[in-house]
């Protein structure tokens, strides 16, 4: 009697450690291949990556068009507008540190400081009705907008070099023809204008963060 409720609890205990040890490898299976087949972009961690990420764009148009309009015509409220829009260049090169580290925002910071600089050339040549400067200005700043497009796409598989000088020269172009517009006070024009831009930036906000999440998806 004894040796058989023995041999009883010990097939028990070996049938119910069985039964545990199985269901644990069918979990760890069910959550290793539920992570994998997870889209990194339908996660919550990415809702919050591409609307930081679309603010800090749209921050960039706004600023930059007030920026622009401000120097041509209100000088004197020039540095609020443009203090304000320089610091959304650290901010958006902050923003992709956590993926690529503090150099590449540091560098990106960079690019898209000089992006901002060189739109004074720019500005001060159409302001001045000088061709030939403009002409020279602009050549330099659709050059800072590629080199903007190298950096992202030589950091990002998904973000094809194509498309990112497509975009950056598309944002060069919007920027330019509302520009003249707010020189020649067509408001009404400059708005329509610039109600395009902000559209195609955070299109190109919406890439950036999908490329992100797509490179990596752990982090998501």
């Amino acid at each position: 009697m004894k040796n058989a409720l023995k041999n009883f609890n010990l097939s028990s205990i070996n049938r119910y450690a069985g039964i545990l040890i199985a269901a644990a490898i069918m979990t760890f299976a069910f959550q290793s291949c539920s992570k994998e087949s997870i889209d990194p972009t339908a996660t919550a961690s990415y809702k919050v990556l591409n609307a930081n990420m679309r603010k800090l764009w749209s921050d960039h148009m706004q600023w930059t068009y007030s920026t622009v309009d401000a120097f041509f015509n209100n000088p004197d409220g020039l540095n609020g507008p443009l203090n304000r829009l320089l610091q959304n260049q650290k901010d958006i090169g902050a923003a992709i540190i956590p993926y690529y580290g503090e150099d590449a925002g540091g560098q990106l910071t960079k690019l898209l400081t000089d992006h901002i600089t060189g739109a004074v050339p720019v500005l001060t040549a159409a302001k001045e009705g000088n061709n030939e400067a403009l002409t020279t200005a602009l050549n330099d700043w659709y050059k800072n907008a590629q080199d903007i497009a190298d950096f992202l796409a030589n950091a990002n598989p998904n973000w094809k070099q194509e498309d990112m000088r497509h975009m950056m020269k598309t944002h060069i172009d919007q920027t330019t023809e509302y520009a003249v517009d707010l020189l020649q006070k067509d408001y009404n024009k400059a708005i329509k204008v610039f109600d395009e831009a902000n559209e195609h930036m955070l299109m190109m906000a919406d890439d950036l963060s999908e490329g992100i999440a797509k490179q990596f998806p752990e982090k998501f």
